[in-house]
């Protein structure tokens, strides 16, 4: 399949239609999916719809005619959002969140709604009510979490582009498991209206491409500030495509060489650093720098996320929307909350509600809640030094690649270590990027991450540009089929 920039254009130049494109997409859907999992919701004949109607008017948007996906916890208006969740069976939004009406404003065809960790609560769409997504390098590993469905159908190349969400490394986990790119903005830069909270302070939503260029073309359509939503940001949008120029001399790389050591899997230490001679060698500089308190990210981490996931999803009660759970004769309101709570959520978020609730209890919130957000400050000073001396922070994406479905559900605290490397630019609101950079001798992607200061996507992306043009790992396709 062409990068979604150039199937754009195709379709403009009629090359080939809209019609055919989405056809295009829906076929390989249907052939993959059986072996992927990777969809909740396939919207077949509202996209094909949509794309007749687009190809029977003038094509003017950057996405025109391009189909896309949507992760499973983005509302799209009368389409099933289900966070693959029990407890939202039956719900289908009266409105669209709003990189969902920016996206189709551009142009682009939503073909359906991607699998995910239930609510987001996971690294390896294991603990989706409806099964787990399958990696198109191996369909007996995962995909990577919670994003996993989006980042499958990108990778399997099901769809040029898809949107994902990342609280902990959502997006660029999975992408670096399935050898895409996976972008995590900054915190604010994209609207979060219409995604279904996990942990308000941490969630951005994010695109999955194969090409640096889509990604930037993607954030450009979806970022910007929206009055919607009260923590979006009213910083400029630069003009990202224009920052995609190759040229790295001069840009300073920052490594944090003592945060790697200690559970890292040697194949990916090795495509680290030849990751970082490609960039060296196009002009960056490499800086050792030092993130003292990086090794705590991880418990600073699920104390916040559980925290702030154990008040959001206090929402599910029955009552409002979703499901209600059958009542017994003698049952009564509370009766009806427990019933439905316990039925509609799986362990995982059940487990987290718990930790959260706890945490947040009266004697424990200073002990171990507030610790964290002092500790969360500590960690963002560390970056705030660096940036001193360095313009982004380059790391693994993840300490190993895909591990087997199964490996790691009955210890859940291994699981949580697959996101060393990702939490920290969520607990301090960082973009960043991952883009992929060798394979493992079993033939599994390994990924790359860049993380730069607040707002300055541009730098990254040029970043991350410079290396795809001295690499062949992004034009690699999984052999799935």
């Amino acid at each position: 399949m062409s990068s979604a920039r150039e199937l754009a254009k195709q379709i403009k130049d009629g090359t080939t239609t809209a019609t055919a494109a989405v056809s295009r997409s829906l076929d390989r859907l249907k052939q993959l999916e059986p072996k992927l999992s990777a969809f909740n919701t396939v919207m077949a004949e509202r996209a094909l719809d949509r794309a007749r109607s687009l190809d029977a008017g003038k094509s003017t948007g950057p996405l025109h005619g391009v189909p896309i996906a949507i992760k499973d916890n983005m509302c799209t208006r009368g389409v099933p959002t289900t966070a693959s969740s029990k407890i939202l069976a039956g719900f289908a939004p009266p409105y669209n969140a709003t990189v969902v009406e920016r996206l189709e404003r551009a142009g682009a065809v939503i073909i359906g709604k991607t699998n995910l960790d239930e609510f987001a609560m996971g690294s390896s769409t294991e603990n989706s009510a409806l099964g787990p997504s399958k990696n198109p390098w191996d369909v007996t590993r995962t995909p990577g979490g919670s994003s996993g469905g989006s980042a499958a159908a990108v990778a399997a190349r099901i769809v040029p582009l898809a949107l994902g969400s990342d609280t902990g490394g959502s997006i660029r986990q999975p992408a670096g498991l399935c050898g895409i790119v996976g972008f995590k903005p900054t915190y604010g830069r994209v609207s979060r209206y219409g995604l279904l909270a996990f942990a308000s302070s941490l969630d951005q939503i994010g695109p999955f491409a194969t090409t640096v260029g889509d990604a930037a073309l993607a954030l450009q359509i979806i970022g910007g500030f929206d009055s919607h939503d009260s923590t979006s940001s009213s910083e400029p949008m630069p003009d990202f495509g224009a920052a995609l120029t190759g040229d790295v001399k001069g840009v300073r790389v920052g490594v944090p060489r003592a945060f790697l050591g200690e559970g890292v899997d040697a194949e990916v230490l090795k495509a680290f650093a030849s990751a970082l001679a490609t960039l060296s060698a196009r002009g960056a500089t490499l800086v050792d720098i030092d993130l003292p308190h990086a090794p705590y990210g991880i418990p600073v981490y699920y104390l916040i996320c559980t925290a702030e996931a154990s008040s959001n999803l206090a929402r599910y009660d029955g009552v409002r929307y979703g499901l209600r759970t059958k009542l017994e004769k003698d049952d009564g309101l509370l009766q009806m909350y427990e019933r439905t709570r316990d039925q509609g959520f799986g362990a995982e978020v059940k487990r987290r509600i718990m930790l959260g609730t706890y945490v947040l209890s009266a004697g424990y919130y200073d002990a171990y809640y507030l610790k964290a957000q002092q500790v969360r400050t500590l960690l963002l000073q560390d970056y705030q030094r660096a940036f001193e001396r360095v313009d982004m922070v380059a790391t693994p994406t993840t300490p190993t690649p895909a591990f087997k479905l199964g490996e790691k559900t009955s210890d859940p605290v291994q699981m949580y270590l697959n996101d060393i490397f990702t939490v920290s630019a969520n607990l301090t609101g960082l973009p960043s990027i991952s883009v992929p950079c060798g394979s493992s001798s079993s033939k599994l992607p390994i990924g790359f991450q860049l993380t730069g200061r607040a707002f300055d996507e541009a730098t990254l992306l040029r970043a991350a540009d410079a290396f795809q043009r001295d690499t062949a790992f992004h034009t690699e396709v999984p052999p799935i089929d």
